[in-house]
């Protein structure tokens, strides 16, 4: 029986691997033999979650094609790749990748460090704040007294409660979109309300537009629905939308779904104008594409001089075209997992109905939380606490990557979380790499791309500030000279925490 639990094309796997950059050679270095750069390059897409653990490689014959290298050279690169531990073969069932016993499996996705690793591991991989109190506490206290009424139910609201959805609801309308509680439904974070409309619309083997980069985990979920993922370029220098491209992709291509972040891009921090906005919405209009917007940063303005434009939706106020998906977890704490989507009512039914065979309703305590925060004018001061930290710790970041990392380059965002960072030339996967072993954590730009793209990228949240952003650039550029001296890409996997 074989091991492997899914395959990897041969295409597929020489697009990650010619994307990476090569190792830099130390000082009087050797470059290293052809074989042992890709068991390398093979061995790094593993460490990163990007080819996953069990999945068959392709023959080497096929590979050899595929990278126009020797079959040779193949065969040494899966032989290092043997006896190292992360690949395993057997005559009739192929090779497939693996870990070395004792290693963690690796993460596809950008899930948070267990608490237990957090005294010894800065993690950047995470772009979520602690709480912001008291708000968090009085919300709770808000929702149990409101709690008992609800107890005498049987608890199940797969729509939501109504007095969230109508809450909700009169958020919209005072931004300008007149929205009735029957065009709202509560989900399970904003991670479950695009769960819950990729299943709705777009089945396997369906195409989804999504911006390049766009949020890693979104993609990985996509990924695993079984969606095919059309990439749209950012314009260049990353800083906004390409509508030439976004017309061109949705004529041509015609995605039953486009995905996109207008409000503080995660990752780059971009901001979509007014008339990108409109012009997004009639392009996915023409083309008969249903358009995602993720609204999670939207409330994360930075700056007190700038002025937000309108919401996506505001150019298709029915929501028939326009999807909406706002969350509690960017704005007011990660562990508050109540998301929720506007879009017209009979789609607001279709994604109720379908629930029933998902998560069935979304935790009533949280949404009392919710509610009560949004109707008493916590929600507003505990957001309001949200940008202070969130700005403190951006310009702390700022200017200690300035100040220790003078060669990168990015563009300080004027809102959201996340921090898009051009390496001055080195490998992101490697920097990843190295960086678990100095003791700081931070993903790789190829985990925001389709086939290993931005590999010359790393992605930096604004998550630690003060002396606490001080060292993680100070350990950052101890893996950039780490991954400079071709010691950061060596056969020793990295280690899950630096004590």
């Amino acid at each position: 029986m074989a091991q492997w639990t899914s395959a990897v094309g041969p295409a597929q796997l020489a697009r990650q691997l010619q994307a990476q950059q090569p190792r830099p050679a130390g000082p009087g270095a050797r470059k290293p033999p052809a074989y042992r750069a890709l068991a390398d390059g093979i061995r790094l897409l593993v460490l990163e979650g990007r080819v996953p653990v069990a999945a068959r490689l392709p023959a080497e014959r096929e590979l050899a094609l595929a990278l126009t290298v020797s079959r040779t050279t193949v065969a040494a690169a899966y032989e290092a790749l043997r006896a190292e531990g992360f690949l395993e073969s057997r005559r009739g069932a192929g090779s497939w990748t693996a870990v070395p016993a004792g290693n963690p499996l690796p993460a596809r996705g950008l899930e948070p460090l267990p608490p237990e690793s957090l005294g010894s591991l800065i993690d950047l991989g995470c772009a979520a704040l602690p709480a912001p109190e008291p708000w968090l506490t009085r919300g709770i206290q808000g929702a149990l007294e409101e709690l008992p009424p609800y107890a005498h139910t049987h608890g199940d609201y797969p729509a939501g409660l109504p007095a969230l959805r109508q809450t909700l609801a009169d958020r919209y309308t005072a931004r300008g979109i007149p929205t009735m509680p029957e065009q709202i439904m509560v989900t399970t974070g904003a991670m479950g309300a695009i769960d819950a409309i990729c299943h709705l619309f777009a089945g396997r083997g369906e195409r989804i537009a999504v911006e390049s980069p766009s949020y890693a985990n979104i993609l990985q979920l996509m990924r695993e629905a079984g969606a095919r993922l059309v990439p749209v370029a950012m314009s260049e220098g990353l800083g906004s939308w390409d509508m030439g491209r976004w017309r061109q992709v949705l004529r041509d291509a015609a995605p039953r779904l486009a995905y996109v972040v207008a409000d503080f891009h995660n990752p780059t921090g971009a901001l979509a104008d007014e008339d990108q906005r409109r012009q997004l919405v009639d392009a996915a209009r023409s083309a008969g594409t249903v358009l995602v917007v993720d609204e999670t940063m939207a409330e994360l303005h930075l700056d007190d001089d700038l002025r937000m434009p309108r919401p996506v939706c505001a150019f298709d106020p029915a929501g028939s075209t326009v999807l909406t998906v706002g969350s509690a977890s960017k704005a007011f704490w990660a562990g508050m997992r109540i998301g929720w989507v506007r879009a017209a009512p009979d789609v607001i039914r279709s994604l109720v109905a379908a629930r029933a065979y998902a998560d069935l309703g979304t935790p009533v305590l949280e949404q009392l939380g919710v509610n009560w925060l949004m109707g008493t004018g916590g929600w507003e001061e505990a957001v309001a606490l949200r940008r202070e930290q969130a700005r403190e710790n951006r310009d702390a970041l700022v200017a200690a990557v300035r100040r220790e990392l003078p060669e990168w380059e990015f563009s300080v965002p004027r809102g959201g979380l996340t921090l898009w960072v051009r390496t001055g030339g080195l490998s992101g996967s490697r920097l990843a790499e190295a960086g678990e072993r100095v003791g700081v954590r931070v993903p790789s730009g190829p985990r925001f791309g389709v086939d290993g793209a931005f590999e010359g990228f790393v992605r930096l949240p604004f998550t630690v500030g003060g002396p606490v952003a001080d060292e993680a650039a100070a350990r950052l550029a101890a893996a950039a000279r780490l991954v400079e001296s071709g010691a950061g890409g060596g056969t020793e996997p990295p280690r899950s925490f630096v004590a």
